[in-house]
Parts: structure tokens; C-alpha cells; sequence
């Protein structure tokens, strides 16, 4: 087995693992890389409207 297989297999296990011990930390993790993800597109939406002027 290849090592990329091997560490996919296993954090996928750590994530269902977390999902279904502690399922509100998870939605609470989730959110915030929502969060984060909404946050680096506006600001690189700033940069881009800042480059244009």
C-alpha cells in the first residue's frame, strides 16, 4: 500500500472518528474554515479592486 492511500485512509477514520464523538466541535471546526475560507476571498477581493484602481 502506497503511503498517499494510507494517510488518506487514516484521516479519514480521525474524521469520521471526531464527527460522530463530538459532532458540535466538528460543526463548530467546520464553520470556521468556512469562516476562514470567506474571509482570504474578500481579501483577495480588496486586492484585486485595490489593483484595479
Amino acid at each position: 500500500m502506497d503511503t498517499k492511500k494510507l494517510i488518506t485512509g487514516a484521516l479519514t477514520v480521525f474524521v469520521l472518528f471526531v464527527i460522530i464523538t463530538q459532532p458540535k466541535r466538528a460543526a463548530e471546526m467546520v464553520g470556521i474554515g468556512f469562516q476562514g475560507i470567506s474571509d482570504a476571498a474578500s481579501g483577495i477581493g480588496e486586492f484585486m479592486t485595490e489593483l484595479v484602481r
